[in-house]
């Protein structure tokens, strides 16, 4: 294993960014804030986190960050989208008029379980994740309603429902992992990052 210390942006327009870049911190990566395209360049992975998805999806176009996310994303930056991330990460929207990046083959509702006071939390088994269940925390969540070919189901609930997948080096989960002790979430997509970085490099 390498000890460099990988350099993780978190898009910090709006939401849970400063949540996300103490989880980053503590799973021992650097974080930034990332608010400009320029700023995409420095980094060797990449998070977008929960938040209100329609402000957030604005907000990257009056910062003109659209097509240099979806250019970096399509030459391979990896990136990990959490509840208002996936959706902006998502081909297709079902149930709300916004068009997102469109870097991720899945189909997403929006709010699928309701309202804020209807938000709760599920221990869940997540693929290449070892040791206990991670608790995930659903705060007006997404639902991934449909995978296309390429992409990996990385978690369940219960009762079936899709809620964290991984397309080649794009991650998404409903839940927010940067909202519990547990930084396994984030070490997995360190992990990733990393075996980026390693490829490019050999």
């Amino acid at each position: 294993m390498t000890n460099i210390r990988r350099r993780i942006g978190v898009l910090s327009l709006q939401g849970s960014f400063s949540e996300h870049i103490r989880s980053v911190q503590r799973a021992g990566a650097v974080a930034s804030e990332i608010r400009l395209p320029s700023e995409i360049a420095n980094v060797d992975g990449l998070i977008l986190p929960g938040g209100e998805s329609t402000t957030i999806l604005k907000l990257i176009d009056e910062y003109r960050l659209r097509e240099p996310l979806r250019e970096a994303i399509a030459a391979g930056l990896p990136v990990l989208g959490t509840c208002a991330g996936v959706i902006c990460l998502a081909n297709r929207i079902s149930s709300h008029v916004m068009r997102p990046l469109g870097v991720l083959d899945i189909s997403i509702s929006r709010n699928s379980f309701g309202r804020q006071v209807e938000s709760f939390e599920e221990d869940l088994r997540i693929e290449e994740l070892s040791g206990s269940a991670f608790r995930g925390v659903f705060i007006r969540a997404p639902v991934i309603e449909s995978c296309g070919d390429g992409v990996r189901v990385l978690a369940r609930l219960a009762d079936g429902t899709v809620v964290a997948c991984q397309e080649g080096n794009t991650m998404a989960a409903c839940f927010h992992p940067e909202f519990v002790d547990d930084i396994r979430f984030h070490e997995q997509f360190l992990h990733l990052v990393e075996q980026h970085a390693m490829g490019d490099t050999a």
